[in-house]
C-alpha cells in the first residue's frame, strides 16, 4: 500500500511539475512602437521595455496578460516595419497596436479590440486645402509611413504616397512644405506633430475609423489566444478598459 501511495505521489508531483513547466512556457514577446496615446516610451525615446512603456493599448495588454496568467515581455522599438515583420515571422511574438485589415487578417491571430483610432489626412494649420473626398487628395503631395495600414490604404486606392521610415519625418516635411498632406491617425498624429514642434495641424479628411488589436504570430497556440481574448472581454465588461482610456 505504501508503495502504491508513493507511486501516486510521484505521479502527482510529476503532474504538478509538468503544469508548472507549461505555465512557464506560456511566454510571449509583444512588440510595439511609439504611437501616442496608445503606446509610448515613458522616457520619450525609441526603445523601452515593460514598465518603461505606457499608453491605452499598453495598459490594456499588460492587464490582459496578468488576468490570463501569461508571462508577457513588452518591448518598444522602431521602426514599425521592423517590429511588424518580426511578429509576422517569429513564433512567440506579437505586435500592437495593429489595425486589423482584410490584407492582414490571415497573417496573424488577433486579440482585441484594444482601442479605436481615426484615419485622417492632416495639413498644416495655415493650409487652404479643402477636400470633398479622398480622391481629391491625388493632386497633392502626400507623406506616409512604411508598412502602415493607413498609408497602404491610400496606396491601394491608387494614390501616390511618399513613404518614410520614421513617421516624425513626415512632420518635418509638412512643416517645411515638402509635402502638402500627411496620412496619419487622430489623435496620435496630433501628439507626434506637437512633439516635433509643429503646433498647428488640422484634419482635412477623415476617411476611416479603425479598431486596434494585438496581432499574434500565426503559430501562437489557440489556447493562449483565447485566454487573452477572454481576459480583454472581461476587462471591458468590468469597465476597466474605460478607466484605462480615461487615464490618457
Amino acid at each position: 500500500m505504501s508503495i502504491f501511495r508513493l507511486a501516486l505521489g510521484c505521479v502527482g508531483s510529476l503532474a504538478l511539475l509538468c503544469a508548472s513547466a507549461l505555465a512557464r512556457a506560456e511566454t510571449l514577446v509583444l512588440l510595439t512602437e511609439n504611437l501616442v496615446p496608445f503606446n509610448m516610451a515613458v522616457s520619450g525615446g525609441n526603445y523601452a521595455k515593460d514598465d518603461g512603456i505606457s499608453g491605452i493599448s499598453t495598459d490594456t495588454v499588460r492587464a490582459a496578460c496578468e488576468r490570463a496568467q501569461i508571462e508577457c515581455q513588452l518591448i518598444l522599438r522602431f521602426p514599425w516595419d521592423r517590429v511588424y515583420q518580426q511578429a509576422l515571422s517569429e513564433p512567440g511574438y506579437g505586435v500592437f497596436s495593429t489595425a486589423r485589415t482584410p490584407e492582414r487578417e490571415d497573417k496573424f491571430k488577433w486579440v482585441g479590440p484594444l482601442a479605436v483610432n481615426d484615419w485622417v489626412l492632416m495639413a498644416r494649420g495655415d493650409s487652404s486645402i479643402h477636400l470633398n473626398s479622398l480622391e481629391d487628395a491625388a493632386r497633392y503631395r502626400i507623406g506616409g509611413y512604411k508598412n502602415d495600414a493607413i498609408s497602404q490604404h491610400l496606396v491601394d486606392r491608387g494614390l501616390q504616397v511618399q513613404l518614410a521610415l520614421r513617421d516624425n519625418e513626415n512632420v518635418d516635411k509638412l512643416a517645411s512644405g515638402q509635402i502638402d498632406l500627411w496620412v496619419t491617425a487622430d489623435p496620435s498624429g496630433r501628439y507626434v506633430a506637437q512633439r516635433e514642434g509643429l503646433k498647428e495641424v488640422k484634419v482635412v479628411q477623415r476617411f476611416h475609423t479603425a479598431e486596434l488589436f494585438l496581432a499574434l504570430n500565426k503559430d501562437t497556440p489557440d489556447e493562449l489566444v483565447q485566454k487573452l481574448q477572454t481576459a480583454v472581454d472581461a476587462l471591458r465588461s468590468e469597465g476597466l478598459l474605460k478607466q484605462i482610456r480615461e487615464r490618457y
